[in-house]
């Protein structure tokens, strides 16, 4: 499988000029063959290829004193550039045929735009010096920050410049899975908002809330830069300390889900979530704090680290009535309101917390041979009904408790 292990770049002055100059040849050929293919589109000409735009808008637009500066950059990034656009067609086109979420048909990408990007193939014959750095065509050795060593030779390199105006390498390496010891442990996850994630064993993670607590330094920022005249330069000082001040926060987020995820994945030979309707939730009220949670990045952590390491991921349906099912007899008592963490089944009379009760549920439902003996039940003695002594009672009206507060 293919991983991306991305550190960071320290270019000198006279290298983040080249870079730059990088990132503007790469977006001025991806812009030009935009233009000729929508050019093209309107006037019922046949769509162009990437050989006929590599040969015009590279090659010979090279010998032009127009575009004779494209020729202080590696051939190389350009022609990845005009291969950026084949992906973003053929993702629009997939996504109208149903292969893939939808997205919009590509845009020119503008030079103040605060992420740049340009990548590096084998035959740019990039490489990493003895001494640790990394060397790149018509760019020079850039320092690199190490901090850990690549499983394998990379076969690509993409340099980014993100908002903060921090530098990162980002090599592409192919690797084999390892597969971790074996254990019997297996664990359903419920996600939330007030607790980060529940287990099936009755653990439950706090959120750690990275925007919530940043967001007064966060206010702060977006205030100055706010009152700074646009296109000043001190507009520009202030734009850099509000994303780095936003960088803070994402980086903090990533590491969080990094450290649990793979924890999760060491210690559990078999991981059930449930599949959220992020983008529904995010268009209520709770919005802020469903895109703090960030679920779907630990989500899809979670699913790549199990395919490396051996690991059984599962994902079950998001109409899964995880928090309406008692875990100890399965009966369905109905849905209940977000101010009930706990209640009482009115069938078994079972008294279950709401967040655990679910985390069991999705871990049964992910077909995981998962005891509910962490679900914290307090069994509550029933008499059986005398029309059905000895048989599975049915189920009676619902009696929801909250903690403290017996059901009425």
């Amino acid at each position: 499988m293919q991983l991306r292990y991305s550190f960071r770049l320290y270019p000198s002055a006279g290298q983040r000029s080249a870079l730059a100059r990088a990132f503007g040849c790469a977006r001025v050929v991806y812009n030009d063959a935009l233009r000729a293919r929508e050019t093209a589109r309107s006037e019922g000409m046949p769509f162009p290829k990437t050989g006929d735009l590599s040969k015009q808008l590279i090659t010979e637009a090279k010998n032009t004193p127009e575009r004779a500066w494209l020729g202080e950059v590696s051939a190389v990034v350009l022609q990845q550039s005009l291969r950026d656009l084949d992906t973003a067609y053929r993702n629009f086109f997939d996504g109208l045929k149903g292969k893939r979420p939808r997205m919009g048909a590509p845009r020119c990408k503008s030079r103040k735009d605060t992420r740049q990007a340009v990548r590096f193939t084998a035959n740019a014959r990039w490489s990493i010096t003895p001494g640790q750095k990394l060397r790149l065509p018509k760019i020079g050795d850039l320092k690199v920050k190490w901090s850990r060593t690549l499983p394998s030779t990379p076969s690509t390199v993409t340099v980014v410049k993100d908002s903060a105006g921090r530098y990162f390498a980002s090599f592409v390496v192919e690797t084999g899975p390892e597969t971790l010891a074996a254990t019997d442990n297996v664990v359903g996850i419920d996600l939330g908002l007030t607790h980060f994630a529940i287990l099936s064993d009755g653990t439950k993670i706090d959120s750690p809330r990275f925007l919530r607590r940043a967001e007064k330094r966060l206010k702060k920022a977006q205030r100055a830069l706010s009152r700074k005249d646009k296109g000043s330069r001190n507009r520009d000082k202030a734009r850099l300390k509000a994303a780095r001040a936003h960088a803070r926060v994402a980086d903090a987020r990533r590491e969080f889900h990094h450290q649990l995820s793979t924890k999760l994945i060491r210690e559990n030979q078999a991981v059930a979530v449930e599949d959220l309707s992020v983008k529904g939730l995010a268009r209520t009220r709770l919005a802020k704090s469903v895109h703090d949670a960030g679920w779907s990045a630990f989500v899809g952590m979670l699913e790549y680290k199990a395919a490396r390491y051996g690991r059984t991921f599962a994902r079950i349906g998001r109409f899964e009535p995880t928090s309406q099912v008692c875990s100890q007899c399965g009966v369905k008592d109905g849905p209940k309101p977000l101010h009930i963490r706990v209640w009482t089944c009115g069938a078994c009379g079972a008294v279950l917390d709401r967040d655990i009760n679910a985390a069991v549920n999705v871990a049964k439902a992910a077909g995981l041979a998962v005891s509910a003996c962490g679900a914290q039940v307090r069994p509550v003695l029933v008499p059986a009904q005398r029309s059905e002594a000895g048989t599975h009672p049915k189920p009676s009206p619902i009696r929801w408790e909250q903690a403290g507060i017996p059901g009425l």
